[in-house]
């Protein structure tokens, strides 16, 4: 098995597929430290050698760390050399008024202990209310730890457009942004996919599946009632919602089931390789407990639609509407029914 890559820097390739750590985070049932390390080796061998994580998702930077250590020894110093890792610097929304340079330095060096690397890939920031203007001043104090040699790659995490650009005229050399984007979920194609090819920057989509509400399990079935089973799934509802309600939502899923027949695979599969034809998008994140689906995460890069398929998903998305705003928009407002869910202060490394 092999993934499709792409070098969005001299040096700095990744897989097009990027094997997301949030699920793997606390909060979402046990972890076995042994098992995720195989299943990471089997994801890389399988060519998926990118991995996303964040500074917030407990436990995971130690679980990865573990797993470079593992590969290195195993497949060498040369396929080490390989895997990228991406992670994420978020400053709890009570820390922004305060934060400093050694807060920042903190969290950096943290990051890089857990990940047990001398130089991060990437690190992405996000800033989580914009009230609070020193998001310019913050990823400045990133930026020089990323002439320090601490740091490689900057990124961003769902800011907006105009913050993204306002970063880059202020002379951080954006490598990506990270961000919501689905079928369901246009959003970025409003600005940020603009923005993003005028000025060399990517895209990392999540999201892609909605959580799994993409997916033949939600095939003919009823609409669930609240509450949802976990937060995720609650998330992801109100983008259902917001794109047109239960009935057009089914009407896509058996469309995307009508071109997973076609192709020979699964309707999450088709969902996330349509977001990789998007202009601007570099990659798209799975999410993944286990290996379990390892061989359709493969081939998310591996599949190419048609103009056929292409076409009949257009025609379903069509009839829907995109969520109001830039892209993080509703969720940064705390008292609406996207915001008040989000949790904001889960960073520890202060």
């Amino acid at each position: 098995m092999s993934v499709a890559t792409q070098t969005l820097r001299p040096g700095y390739k990744i897989s097009r597929v990027i094997r997301g750590g949030w699920q793997l985070a606390g909060g979402h049932g046990p972890v076995d430290a042994a098992e995720q390390i195989e299943d990471m080796i089997a994801f890389a061998d399988a060519g998926i050698t990118t991995f996303d994580c964040a500074d917030i998702y407990t436990g995971v930077e130690e679980l990865i760390g573990a797993f470079r250590s593992e590969y290195g020894n195993r497949r060498g110093a040369e396929a080490l050399a390989q895997i990228k890792v991406h992670t994420k610097l978020v400053p709890d929304l009570e820390a922004l008024p305060t934060v400093n340079r050694t807060y920042i330095r903190n969290i950096v060096e943290t990051s890089a202990t857990r990940l047990r690397m001398q130089q991060l890939d990437l690190v992405q920031f996000h800033w989580w209310d914009y009230a609070v203007p020193r998001y310019l001043e913050a990823i400045g104090w990133l930026d020089e730890l990323r002439r320090e040699g601490k740091v490689a790659q900057i990124g961003g995490t769902n800011f907006d457009t105009d913050r993204t650009l306002e970063i880059m005229k202020s002379g951080v050399p954006l490598l990506s942004m990270q961000v919501q984007y689905s079928l369901l979920d246009g959003r970025a194609e409003r600005k940020m996919g603009p923005a993003a090819l005028a000025n060399d920057m990517v895209l990392f989509c999540y999201g892609s599946v909605a959580g799994g509400f993409l997916g033949d399990r939600w095939l003919g079935q009823a609409e669930p009632e609240h509450p949802l089973e976990n937060r995720s799934l609650t998330k992801y509802k109100l983008i259902i919602d917001d794109f047109g309600g239960w009935d057009l939502f089914q009407a896509l899923l058996r469309c995307l089931r009508g071109i997973a027949d076609r192709h020979q695979t699964d309707i999450a599969t088709v969902a996330s390789a349509a977001m990789l034809d998007r202009p601007a998008v570099a990659a798209v994140i799975v999410g993944a407990r286990n290996r379990s689906h390892l061989a359709q995460n493969v081939k998310v890069a591996e599949l190419q639609l048609t103009a056929a398929d292409k076409a009949e998903i257009a025609a379903i998305v069509a009839q829907g509407s995109v969520p109001e705003g830039d892209t993080f928009a509703l969720e940064r407002d705390r008292t609406g029914r996207h915001g008040n869910i989000m949790k904001y202060n889960l960073n520890k490394a202060s």
